[in-house]
């Protein structure tokens, strides 16, 4: 079951200014930040609140560490803005197959790491309207990271 929108990815040519304008217009600021060396992105995810799961809701800003990676493709065919919405889920590998016995494409055979220690798969955006999406089993958070 899904039980939150966990995040909203968000691809960025330049993440310390958009960490600036998301802070200094909305008064975001970055719960924790990391490179995830696989998908070659440096993050910064901003919490926006908490959530009645238990978890939280959060921006997600991505920022290419190299020009092969899936998000620096993403960004030179679109340009920044909305890269993926994700929802969280207490059980991503149950989640994933559920829904791929409804037809729907899983890109990763296996979850794999992603922020903050969380498993992760994705969508085929193609079977989900155009809309890539994400399905997260969060890790225990015990206190944000920078």
């Amino acid at each position: 079951m899904l039980t939150r929108i966990d995040h909203i990815g968000i691809a960025c040519h330049d993440l310390d200014a958009t960490v600036e304008f998301y802070r200094a217009t909305y008064g975001f600021e970055v719960f924790h930040s990391e490179v995830n060396e696989e998908q070659g992105v440096r993050e910064a995810m901003l919490k926006i609140n908490d959530t009645s799961d238990g978890g939280a809701s959060y921006l997600q800003l991505l920022e290419p560490t190299r020009e092969d990676s899936t998000v620096a493709k993403w960004l030179a065919k679109n340009g920044e803005g909305v890269h993926h919405i994700a929802f969280g889920t207490a059980d991503v590998d149950a989640e994933a197959a559920d829904i791929k016995e409804k037809g729907v494409r899983v890109l990763y055979e296996e979850p794999r790491r992603g922020s903050m220690g969380s498993r992760i798969t994705f969508l085929h955006p193609k079977d989900c309207h155009g809309v890539l999406t994400e399905l997260v089993t969060s890790a225990p958070v015990e206190s944000p990271e920078h």
